[in-house]
Parts: structure tokens; sequence; C-alpha cells
């Protein structure tokens, strides 16, 4: 794969996360849905507020290009446990239904991101 495509390919991913992780929180954080959802999996009411806290974070630090490689890492890794921590969260009280597979889509996502990413790193700076 050419260096172009590959640009393109981890901008269109990256920008699916910060949208999904970063912009999706801020506007559905009051959402009633939202909070049962939180509530049926068991989490407290922070919690919401807790992940807000972090995901928006993470999120502008894949979309900069300025934030240096060791932060960035440590979003993939926290996108990552966040994702398997959903997924698992609804196989523990649900078992096996739709949402708890959700996440592992948004997790290959991520995954196509981070390792286009790398790629890009590799080719110094295009990003």
């Amino acid at each position: 794969m050419n260096p172009k495509t590959t640009k393109i390919i981890f901008w269109v991913t990256t920008t699916l996360i910060f949208l999904f992780e970063g912009v999706m929180p801020v506007i559905f954080r009051n959402n009633e849905e939202g909070k049962v959802a939180m509530q049926h999996l068991g989490y407290p009411a922070y919690m919401g507020i807790l992940l807000l806290c972090f995901k928006v974070p993470g999120a502008l630090a894949l979309m900069i290009p300025q934030v240096s490689a060791k932060i960035k890492e440590w979003a993939y890794a926290g996108f990552t446990i966040d994702f398997l921590g959903a997924s698992l969260s609804y196989l523990f009280v649900d078992g096996l239904v739709g949402f708890t597979f959700f996440p592992f889509v948004v997790l290959a996502i991520l995954a196509v991101s981070y390792i286009c990413y790398h790629k890009l790193q590799g080719t110094k700076g295009i990003i």
C-alpha cells in the first residue's frame, strides 16, 4: 500500500474514532438512554463523567498531529481497554447480544488506525 492510501485510511479511521469517542460522548453526556444503560450495566452515575474526561482528550490526542507518539500510544491503549471493557460488561450482564459485539467493530476501526499510524511513522512525518 502506498503512503498516500495509508494516509487516507489513517485519517478516515481516526476521524471515525474521534467522532465516536470524542464528539458523541460530549453530545450525549446528559442523554437519559445513556444513563439508563450505565445503570443497567451496574456502573455508578459518575462513571459516565469519568469516561468523558478520558475519552475526549484521548480522541483529541489521536487527531492532533503535534501530539507526541507516546501520548498517542496511551490513547490507543486506553481506547482498546475501553472497548474490551464495554464488550465484557454487556457479556456479563446480558450474555451474547448485539451490544456485546459492537465494541469489537469499533476496536477493528481503531486497530486499522493504529496500524496505519505506525506505517506512516515509518515514513517519517507524513501524518
